[in-house]
Parts: structure tokens; C-alpha cells; sequence
């Protein structure tokens, strides 16, 4: 997963040290708790030769996670998993949003309603514990023994929309078609059910529910995601 994950150059990769760009293979399972404990594993290393360190992203549960802590969420019994995985596979990623949307209206205002995995995975906690999975994840916070400062860097809404279809663009001419291609017999695995590969899945597949190319309809998947991320950012730095 290069092109697809707008991973740093060589260029951009030797001009400053970076970490976590292409640590895992995709068929290694990884999750938001894993990186938590892995993150800050690496920060005890960092802080003892730099003062300052500069994370960027991302998934507003990932930096969550990194800053505050998250709680360790009840896995589902097997039979509550299968159920929503069938219902996915059958009914697609708009009937588990529907669901959602009932049970916690707040996360699903968050989350990337395009990410079946993540949507089945809040499901799963809401429907074990009887409790919106957003208020699971806000609590406990775990006070850190570093300090945090957060800075946005803030566009219009115009500009920021031309650039994601300026960089779409540049993924084309580089070569996503390609390494989609590349990647389509490991479409199963849940680091692929991601914006930039699977427009490509579905058209392939014959499950395409939009006219759009997969070019647009990767301009428009990523222009949500950015919508989520503001929204997620709002609440937490109000003077945005």
C-alpha cells in the first residue's frame, strides 16, 4: 500500500525521521488499542532525546487514543459478530448505518459512514453493553506524563475540496488503478476496506451503487471523511 495511503516519498521520509509508515504487513491484524500501547512504547524513547514530538493524522480514534486513553471495549459473542457480518456482506454497509444511527446518533455523526468494519465494530460494543459506543470510548481519560498541545491547520472549505481532487488526480496518474489491482485478491482484509482502494473493489465486484468513476467517487469518499474529521476536531478545539 503505497499510492493509495499518500504515503511520504523517499524524499520526505529521509528529510525528517518518520514512524509507523509501513511498520505492518496488511495481512497483520491491527487495531486502535494495539497502536495505543505501541505509540506510546516508542514516545518513552523519543521524549528521552527530543523535548518536543509532532504526531499527524488522522482518525479521530487513533489520536484519541493517543492522547487520553481508551477503554477496553467487550468483545461480541460469536453468534452477535456473524449476524452483523452477514448483514453487511448481504445488505450492505447502508443497512448497519441505519442501525447506528438509532443507537448512537453522536458516533454515527463521526465515524466514516463508508467504513463497514468500523461502523459493525461500534455496533457490536452497543449492542453487548446497551450503551453508545461513543461514550464507551470518551471514558476513562488517562492522564499522560507528557504534555499535549493541538494545533489545526485550517482551509476553506473550497480549497481544502480542490486539493482532495488535486490529489486524487496525482494517485491516478501515479498508479492507484495499478496497485489496486495488485491488492484486489486481499480485498477481505480490513486494511483495505479503506477510501482509495475499495471504489475500485466495488466496480470490479459489480457492486457499484453510484454512476461515478472511480476516480470521482474516490474524490467524493475522501471529501466526506475530511467533513467527519472536521466535525470530530470542532468538538474538541472550538475556536476552529
Amino acid at each position: 500500500m503505497n499510492i493509495g495511503v499518500a504515503r511520504p516519498s523517499p524524499e520526505e521520509l529521509s528529510a525528517v525521521r518518520h514512524h509507523f509508515i509501513a511498520c505492518r504487513s496488511v495481512q497483520e491484524p491491527y487495531n486502535v488499542f494495539t497502536f495505543e500501547q505501541d505509540a506510546l512504547r516508542l514516545l518513552d524513547v523519543l521524549f528521552q532525546q527530543h523535548d518536543t514530538v509532532i504526531a499527524v493524522g488522522g482518525s479521530g480514534l487513533y489520536i484519541e487514543a493517543l492522547c487520553h486513553g481508551i477503554s477496553v471495549l467487550p468483545d461480541p459473542t460469536p453468534e452477535l459478530r456473524k449476524t452483523l457480518q452477514l448483514k453487511l456482506r448481504d445488505e450492505g454497509v447502508e443497512s448497519l448505518r441505519a442501525m447506528l444511527k438509532t443507537l448512537d446518533p453522536d458516533y454515527y455523526s463521526q465515524v466514516d459512514l463508508a467504513n463497514g468494519v468500523r461502523i459493525q465494530r461500534a455496533l457490536e460494543v452497543c449492542l453487548t453493553t446497551g450503551k453508545p459506543y461513543s461514550q464507551l470510548i470518551q471514558q476513562p481519560r488517562t492522564p499522560r506524563p507528557f504534555t499535549i498541545e493541538t494545533i489545526v491547520i485550517e482551509r476553506s472549505r473550497e480549497e481544502l475540496r480542490q486539493r482532495i481532487d488535486q490529489r486524487v488526480d496525482q494517485m491516478i496518474a501515479d498508479g492507484l488503478e495499478e496497485e489496486a489491482r495488485r491488492l484486489y485478491p486481499l480485498r477481505h482484509l480490513n486494511a483495505l476496506n479503506t477510501v482509495g482502494y475499495k471504489e475500485f473493489f466495488n466496480l470490479w465486484e459489480g457492486i457499484n451503487t453510484s454512476s461515478l468513476s472511480p476516480a470521482d467517487a474516490i474524490k467524493l469518499n475522501t471529501w466526506h471523511y475530511a467533513k467527519k474529521q472536521l466535525t470530530w476536531l470542532k468538538k474538541r478545539v472550538p475556536q476552529i
